[in-house]
């Protein structure tokens, strides 16, 4: 089997299969994504604990291109601090944009690197991830407006 067949199939699998689908109750803070382009739609919801993302969920629908990307960030970057959130961000995003980027180490999430040969993809690949650095952002801002007399 070719590595283009094993990525393949990895998205089809996420595709058909997704993993933590659905929303969650409660939750920290919630981002809404839309692609117009594809017609894409998804709403990422996430619990933290500190700076670590102790839970997340997406629900929506999308191309299998869209779906199968939110179930492999979200199985990515559950447990981790913000600092490696935003650093395999910038991996999965010059992943899809720059054809020198190295999928080293990015696990299944390489299998997104076929992308970039198609552009107008590549926005179908991304929604979840900026839908989830909106969310992040509402949550560092509802933490950051909690104040303290005392």
């Amino acid at each position: 089997m070719q590595l283009t067949d094993l990525y393949r199939e990895v998205i089809l699998d996420h595709n058909k299969h997704p993993r933590n689908f659905g929303r969650l109750d409660p939750h920290d803070a919630e981002a809404k994504g839309h692609n117009p382009l594809c017609g894409d739609r998804l709403t990422v919801t996430l619990q933290r604990d500190g700076d670590r993302i102790a839970d997340i969920r997406f629900e929506g629908n999308g191309c299998a291109i869209s779906v199968a990307s939110a179930s492999m960030m979200t199985e990515a970057i559950k447990g981790k601090d913000r600092a490696t959130v935003d650093a395999l961000f910038q991996r999965v995003h010059a992943l899809l944009t720059d054809a020198s980027a190295s999928s080293a180490d990015l696990g299944k999430l390489a299998s997104l690197s076929g992308v970039r040969g198609f552009p107008a993809r590549v926005k179908c690949a991304s929604l979840c991830w900026h839908t989830l650095n909106a969310a992040l952002a509402q949550a560092d801002a509802s933490s950051a407006s909690t104040i303290s007399t005392e």
